[in-house]
């Protein structure tokens, strides 16, 4: 994909978003594309994606609004940095603004997007929303296990100890 293509799904994907628009949202994927939510886990095919953005997304914040910046594409990979911002409706924190940076990776297909990861600082979400510690900790353990276990990064890590063990 050619940089300003890119640039131009990475447009239409963040104002989709901000905007709530599921239709337009799960547009920019394939139609088999899939979406790893660092909360919520992976959403599959463009319904179960529109439904991730309406049902979760949307239904727990206003004023919601996801931005790109210093976007960045080789062939059928794109990353770029991102900054959302939303304001909670969640009964236990209601009110409460948060803004959260993030480094997202997409794996194009076709001139859109066939598989999308994130990487976020869930804590400082968790800080701003005021999450309990221990709850928190539940969670990143949670998501410490999943990372652990997904077979990218368990290969990775034994790659890593066959070095290791050989010095």
């Amino acid at each position: 994909m050619e940089p300003a293509a890119f640039r131009a799904l990475l447009d239409r994907f963040q104002e989709a978003a901000s905007a709530g628009d599921a239709a337009a949202f799960a547009a920019c994927f394939t139609p088999d594309g899939v979406y790893h939510d660092y909360v919520y886990g992976p959403f599959a095919g463009r319904a179960d994606i529109a439904h991730m953005l309406t049902d979760h997304f949307h239904a727990a914040c206003r004023d919601y609004d996801w931005r790109f910046f210093d976007e960045a594409v080789t062939g059928e990979t794109g990353y770029a940095r991102s900054l959302s911002r939303f304001v909670s409706t969640m009964p236990e924190f209601e009110g409460r603004e948060v803004v959260i940076d993030g480094i997202s990776q997409f794996r194009l297909k076709g001139g859109l997007i066939a598989e999308y990861r994130e990487s976020v600082n869930a804590g400082v979400a968790h800080a701003q929303l005021g999450v309990d510690p221990a709850r928190s900790a539940k969670v990143f353990a949670r998501w410490a296990r999943e990372l652990r276990a997904r077979p990218d990064a368990a290969a990775y890590a034994e790659g890593v100890r066959a070095r290791y063990a050989k010095s």
